[in-house]
């Protein structure tokens, strides 16, 4: 694919999102299939299938960053941030690139790993689905304020290695048992800190921030070799354990820190509590949950860690994100078809839809995408493994209803008051958005796309699988999924980059909805 190549299909996506969020009231511009920019004017074809949208770019014309670009500034309100959008989406751009001219060799070294060695919550799948766009934001790619020389060093991508940093943290708030591979001030050349403080990891791109921290003394030498995860800030430090650190970076919109904010990590573990208290009651769900119990934080953004533990059967298993389900594999076809695709992918629906289904009756809906959802694979049958919950939404009074609090498992206290509502309508949002469209039926479409799977079985199974596990009596739930006339979309961009929370009035831009989209379920039109 040529430069000019890449540019257009990258193009053409920003402008589906910006018409999908009808920014700057887009619609309005949209005549006969036809969206009349500013500048230029644009050929729309109708959706097949009309996945969040009923209309989208003609991918035959040839269209530039430039062309959205101009069309923004004509539009947008004089507050809207243009300049990190237009900066976001070069830096989209250029990463794409950048991952071009590197994959023949991370694809190279990744085919010589034996499969033995591609088992357990390493990075091998992780490295792969870096290489995917994300589903439905098109800057997905790109990561606010890092070089191409920082990606090439520490981005999942491209499958590096390095050591961390350590600081002596003084009178940090901690959680939970450190794992053995934890290091002692020897091993980082420190004496033993001072009463009350405790060594903390600094990924490498964080260590001009942390070095001057009145509250932090930076360690002389690097301990740990690790690798980096999907997100990034999350890396691969020992067979069963994963260290999340804050990252100086964006990534999905310059709003969308990847820094840690310090209730974030209670609450995540008390998320997880509730979850195994859903487990307990429902043990023929096949779920596993990492253990996300131990944390530490010191009050600020770029000081804190959360260890996370995978769970004794993941050890042997293929752990696969859902993101890389059609992820390239090194050796030939996609990550999916080494297993019998349309079976395990009515295996993963199935186990999808009950556990959050049932996790709706209880009142809770999980911000569990395809990057914190994997399929454990083995000789068992397909099991869900879920982490990160620190985005969950919970109808508190419901869910005390059916789980009657214990203690460290109330919800009420949750620090971020934004997981918490009264309002069914809220979860259902959550529910479309992140369950049914981001891992049900975006990978349903990127297997028609790719000839695994037609459209109209992958989507007759999601209705199947759905409607099996809402049964008789989830009327509510049904009304907004399978027999809803539209269903809503993020507005990501809109939220995420472009537009502030003062006038969004998006308490959470990763819960920010534009124009609703239209039902898919209800169109089985192949792509």
């Amino acid at each position: 694919m040529t430069g000019d190549d890449i540019e257009g299909r990258l193009a053409a996506r920003v402008l589906n999102a910006l018409l999908r969020e009808n920014y700057a009231g887009l619609h309005r511009l949209v005549e006969h299939r036809t969206l009349r920019l500013p500048g230029r004017s644009v050929r729309l074809l109708d959706a097949r299938p009309a996945f969040l949208s009923e209309l989208v770019v003609d991918p035959a014309q040839k269209l530039g960053l430039n062309d959205v670009f101009t069309a923004v500034r004509a539009l947008a309100d004089p507050s809207d941030d243009i300049e990190a959008f237009e900066r976001e989406c070069r830096d989209a751009l250029a990463t794409v690139k950048l991952h071009d001219d590197a994959r023949p060799a991370v694809y190279r070294r990744l085919a010589r790993i034996p499969d033995e060695l591609r088992t357990g919550p390493g990075t091998f799948y992780e490295t792969l689905a870096a290489y995917n766009d994300h589903p439905v934001h098109p800057a997905g790619r790109g990561r606010a304020g890092l070089s191409m020389a920082d990606l090439s060093r520490y981005a999942p991508e491209f499958a590096p290695s390095f050591p961390l940093h350590w600081a002596a943290v003084r009178n940090p708030a901690l959680a939970g048992s450190l794992p053995g591979w934890w290091p002692s001030p020897p091993d980082v050349g420190l004496d033993a800190p001072a009463a009350g403080a405790a060594l903390f990891p600094v990924h490498p791109l964080a260590v001009r921030q942390v070095r001057g921290h009145p509250g932090a003394v930076l360690a002389p030498e690097p301990y740990l070799q690790v690798t980096p995860t999907l997100s990034m800030r999350t890396v691969a430090a020992a067979p069963l354990g994963h260290l999340k650190m804050p990252l100086p970076t964006s990534t999905l919109g310059l709003r969308n820190r990847r820094t840690i904010m310090p209730g974030t990590l209670p609450d995540g573990a008390l998320v997880e509590r509730i979850l195994h208290r859903v487990l307990r009651r429902r043990p023929e769900l096949p779920v596993l949950l990492t253990d996300e119990q131990t944390y530490g934080h010191a009050q600020d953004p770029l000081l804190g860690y959360l260890v996370r533990r995978f769970p004794p059967e993941t050890a042997r298993a293929h752990i696969v994100p859902i993101a890389a389900l059609l992820a390239d594999a090194p050796d030939k076809g996609q990550v999916v078809e080494r297993w019998d695709v349309e079976a395990v992918f009515d295996a993963y629906l199935s186990a999808l839809f009950s556990w959050n289904v049932t996790l709706f009756r209880h009142g809770i809906a999980l911000e569990a995408h395809q990057q914190n959802v994997a399929l454990v694979l083995d000789d068992a049958p397909p099991r869900l493994l879920i982490k990160d919950n620190d985005g969950a939404l919970i109808n508190t009074s419901r869910l005390r209803e059916r789980l009657p609090p214990s203690p460290g498992t109330d919800p009420r206290d949750l620090i971020d008051r934004r997981m918490t509502t009264d309002d069914d309508e809220a979860l259902a949002r959550v529910f479309v958005t992140i369950t049914l469209h981001l891992c049900a039926a975006a990978p349903a479409l990127g297997l028609a796309e790719r000839g695994l799977l037609p459209w109209r079985t992958g989507r007759a199974m999601i209705r199947e699988r759905l409607d099996e596990a809402l049964g008789p009596d989830e009327a509510f739930l049904r009304s907004r999924t399978l027999d809803a006339d539209t269903l809503p979309g993020k507005a990501m961009v809109t939220a995420g980059t472009l537009v502030d929370k003062a006038r969004t009035g998006a308490a959470d831009i990763n819960k920010h909805y534009g124009p609703p989209g239209p039902n898919y379920l209800r169109d089985a039109t192949c792509p």
